[in-house]
């Protein structure tokens, strides 16, 4: 890496995924003066990084670090996330939004790493990237400038599109694996694969049925399931073991990169949606998420045995505002702080094992059990008393109906 910026110019962190509009981005970049290091972030998506990193070099940029982030990943973003049932509009798991605060971070230890003044990002101005990233940066290290093409009228106006960038890669012998058409666009990683943008943009198109990469059709699933213990301390997963070949799996990466395996040739955690963007854009996405949907739907039943009904009722009161948290890309907020602070608490003695049935694009329960469980037997029996006094029903209903008939005496009365 040089010493030395050209006058005028940064030095500046690009997140470099590889793709055309990042590839064009890191050269246009170089052209306004400024030294250019390309950070590649390693979230679980099935690339080749040495390629990518060498197109990268290629391109010009002074330096390039890959980091592997999947550990990172799981451990503190995907499992708390599970772990307090955030669930985006009642549909979506958060796949790409989780990404984006683990990515912001390394990207900010990197720029500190190389003296950099500036980060810069490709995401457009239409979606909720830009708002995720910039929102970290800002958290992080609210001194360092954001290059943000995108939102750059200069920028804009020299790419209309995908054609005038493609034109600049070969003019510019940018090595990118683009061509012109493209039906769609994906982003991928350890927790989820979405689709969106070009022909998904009617929300009445069917997606290709080869678009899929991560589940099976139904119709293309097993004849047979797959029986499986998923094992939770601290409402965190910390085994699985296939109940049918013996298989083991603890390591964090290892469970998720394992479910979604396993999920995925049973077709579960497919989503079609249109969802509400913070900028306020309504956006049709397709989503794949075969581990995390077996993981959320594990530890929601083992809750049932573990957790205090109160103290469910209140952490899901708070679970659909931490799910817009995310997704809007306050991870590093006041509020965050907040909610992570009540959940750990709720997740204390979340401890046991839940035994599942992957099939046919369902995962169904058949037995769970935990140290910490809260169930009692005899007390929830029809054939012993199991030290409950039935009598007392008596006085808990006339306590419960006094409101009731007071209302209606009420309803009574304004009728007459």
């Amino acid at each position: 890496m040089s010493d030395a910026v050209s006058a005028g110019g940064k030095r500046v962190v690009l997140a470099y995924s590889g793709g055309l509009d990042t590839a064009c981005i890191l050269k246009t970049l170089i052209q306004q003066g400024h030294e250019v290091v390309a950070y590649v972030a390693n979230v679980g998506q099935l690339e080749d990084f040495d390629d990518i990193a060498a197109r990268a070099r290629q391109t010009g940029a002074s330096q390039v670090f890959v980091e592997d982030l999947q550990a990172e990943f799981v451990t503190d973003f995907i499992f708390p996330a599970i772990a307090g049932n955030a669930v985006y509009e009642n549909r979506y798991l958060l796949g790409t939004a989780l990404a984006r605060p683990v990515i912001a971070k390394r990207q900010v230890e990197v720029a500190r790493r190389v003296g950099a003044t500036a980060v810069a990002h490709g995401a457009t101005g239409k979606g909720n990237d830009q708002v995720r990233f910039e929102l970290a940066f800002a958290a992080l290290a609210p001194d360092l400038e954001v290059i943000s093409p995108w939102k750059d009228p200069e920028f804009l106006a020299r790419f209309q599109g995908r054609r005038d960038l493609l034109a600049f890669a070969a003019e510019h012998d940018i090595p990118v694996e683009a061509t012109a058409e493209k039906p769609y666009s994906s982003d991928e990683n350890l927790m989820h694969r979405s689709y969106e943008a070009g022909m998904l943009e009617d929300p009445d198109a069917e997606p290709p049925k080869d678009m899929f990469k991560l589940t099976r059709a139904l119709e293309d699933t097993p004849d047979t399931p797959d029986r499986i213990v998923v094992r939770f301390k601290d409402a965190v997963p910390v085994e699985v073991e296939n109940l049918g070949d013996g298989t083991t799996v603890s390591d964090p990466v290892g469970v998720v990169g394992y479910l979604n395996d396993l999920g995925g040739a049973h077709g579960i955690g497919r989503i079609d949606i249109v969802e509400n963007r913070f900028v306020g854009i309504k956006s049709r996405g397709v989503y794949e998420t075969p581990g995390g949907t077996v993981l959320h739907f594990a530890l929601r039943d083992l809750e049932g045995i573990a957790m205090d009904r109160e103290v469910r009722r209140l952490r899901d009161m708070l679970s659909p505002r931490f799910a817009e948290i995310i997704y809007n890309g306050f991870w590093f907020s006041p509020e965050m702080d907040f909610v992570e602070a009540a959940f750990e608490q709720s997740s204390a003695l979340i401890d046991g094992e839940v035994r599942l049935k992957l099939f046919r694009g369902s995962c169904i329960v058949e037995g769970r059990s935990s140290p910490s469980s809260l169930y009692d037997q005899d007390l929830s029996s029809m054939d012993v008393a199991g030290g409950y006094d039935q009598e007392d029903a008596r006085g808990f209903i006339r306590v419960n109906a006094l409101r009731l008939t007071a209302h209606r005496l009420i309803v009574d009365h304004s009728e007459e």
